[in-house]
């Protein structure tokens, strides 16, 4: 009789946490004020930015280099 593993989650078992962490997420985004719903949509306009405008340069480190 082989071993089953303990560990493993059935698919409706997942399903139930990934719904209760959805749930929770917007519980506590229900929590907050306009304010600081405010500074969170700014801090993530600004990351936008930022990385739409970052530009990746790459440069052989001296390791690299024969």
């Amino acid at each position: 009789m082989p071993e089953e593993n303990k560990n493993i989650l059935s698919e409706e078992e997942v399903n139930y946490y990934y719904e209760k962490a959805e749930l929770d997420l917007l519980r506590d985004a229900l929590k907050r004020n306009h304010t600081e719903r405010f500074y969170m949509m700014m801090n993530l306009i600004k990351m936008g930015r930022m990385l739409k405008n970052a530009k990746i340069i790459h440069q052989p480190t001296s390791h690299q280099v024969k």
